[in-house]
């Protein structure tokens, strides 16, 4: 009897736990890490404008409103394409669509070499680079976030997010160089080879869901769940997204998070990305030097983006916009000051700061929408995404605008600075309430 009771203790417990760990790394983190690589792939856009207008001005003669105009269809369609590339991701699957629009970035930023008109560079750079990227915007950071993560959603959002950063930081100086040696159209090949070089990544590696794989969304525990695609077309696609526009712009929250993303992306693509370059080279400083300092701003907006992505997941993302937008009015109130021939570490202390606040708005607003609108959030971000992009392309062509009459930048900079208070004290009156959208 006592011999049995001793043994009995030892032979229990030895069963279970080799059976458990069937998997040492989650597939929501391999498919977040090529969903990060092709965002760094579909960067290059973002960090051409700013490098290639002077060129283009030398060559062409073009205006910088014309130019600005370019850039302008680019950012609008970059952001109206995000909502509806939502709707169609849950239809037909994320890797379908990433692919299309990777092949679509590719093809634009190549035929842009044989452009000879501003009427060209529109149909390139704005209409066929627009909607590629438009694709590949930061909704599908939301997507992959929403479909393949239960836990660790901020962070996750925030990596995602310093993805175009990412690349800006990888082309901007490649770019700016190319540019300079083998000139504009060797640079614009530059960027159709980084879009593409991502595709069979992409391919391989990315599913559309967990359950294409067997296994739960990451952090959730239980039986897993198969969720099936939904069917329909891509007008059924198109119809979701409208629809979903239609509920959610009746709740003061949407407006709220829209105003403040329009601000944002006026601010940052729109002002920044864009004229930042043509406006310190007025100033004297070289355009390789230039393009330098706004590679900078992408080192830390990666640092920036993934400790808001951290913070959101642990602080009131109503708080974090608010101290976001106020620091980037701040710093574009010193900015007309700061700009000079040489580098100064004033300009590099604006460069630093800038950097942290860059795109850390947005894993705060990928949170609101999740909170308020369920499990449309994406779709909402997708909308409230566009209204960025429609800020920056107003702010590009305005300030382009501003540059031909006046010679100068520095109304467009204090103007920025205004809207930026807008947004704070919009973005803290935000209410908490319920999920308003639910899946139809």
């Amino acid at each position: 009897m006592t011999a049995e009771s001793v043994e009995e203790p030892t032979d229990l417990p030895t069963p279970t736990p080799p059976a458990m760990p069937q998997r040492r790394i989650h597939p929501a983190w391999i498919v977040a890490l090529v969903g990060l690589i092709a965002l760094i792939g579909a960067a290059g856009f973002r960090a051409a404008p700013g490098v290639l207008m002077l060129p283009l001005q030398d060559e062409f003669g073009w205006t910088t409103a014309e130019l600005s105009l370019a850039v302008t269809v680019n950012l609008l369609l970059f952001g109206l394409t995000a909502p509806f590339a939502a709707a169609l991701m849950q239809r037909f699957g994320i890797r379908a669509v990433t692919v299309t629009a990777l092949f679509v970035i590719g093809a634009g930023a190549a035929l842009s070499v044989f452009v000879a008109t501003p009427a060209q560079l529109i149909l390139t750079w704005g209409v066929l680079i627009g909607l590629g990227t438009g694709s590949m915007a930061l909704v599908f950071a939301a997507t992959i976030t929403d479909t393949w993560f239960a836990t660790r959603r901020g962070l996750v959002s925030g990596v995602l997010t310093a993805g175009s950063a990412t690349g800006q930081l990888i082309f901007l100086p490649v770019i700016a160089a190319a540019a300079e040696d083998i000139g504009w159209r060797g640079a614009s090949l530059i960027i159709a080879g980084g879009a593409l070089a991502v595709v069979p990544l992409v391919w391989i590696f990315v599913r559309n869901r967990p359950s294409d794989l067997g296994v739960n969304r990451y952090g959730d525990s239980g039986p897993v769940t198969v969720t099936a695609r939904p069917k329909g077309s891509a007008w059924g696609a198109a119809r979701l997204a409208i629809t979903t526009l239609r509920d959610a712009a009746r709740t003061k929250t949407f407006w709220a998070l829209a105003i403040g993303f329009a601000i944002c992306g006026a601010t940052t693509n729109g002002l920044i990305g864009t004229h930042f370059i043509p406006s310190a080279h007025d100033h004297g400083m070289p355009t390789t030097t230039a393009a330098g300092l706004l590679a900078v701003v992408g080192i830390f907006d990666i640092a920036g983006t993934v400790f808001s992505g951290w913070l959101t997941d642990r602080v009131n993302p109503r708080i974090l916009l608010a101290a976001y937008y106020a620091l980037r009015g701040v710093s574009l109130l010193f900015l007309p000051s700061l700009l000079s021939a040489e580098v100064q570490p004033s300009i590099v202390v604006f460069i630093v700061i800038y950097g942290l606040d860059w795109v850390a708005t947005v894993p705060p607003t990928i949170a609101l929408c999740r909170e308020v609108f369920g499990d449309r959030g994406p779709l909402v971000f997708g909308w409230v995404f566009a209204s960025h992009q429609i800020g920056a392309g107003i702010a590009s062509f305005l300030a382009g605008m501003v540059r031909d009459h006046t010679g100068q930048y520095t109304v467009a900079w204090f103007a920025a600075a205004g809207l930026c208070a807008v947004a704070a004290l919009v973005s803290a009156t935000i209410r908490r309430h319920p999920a308003a959208v639910t899946s139809p």
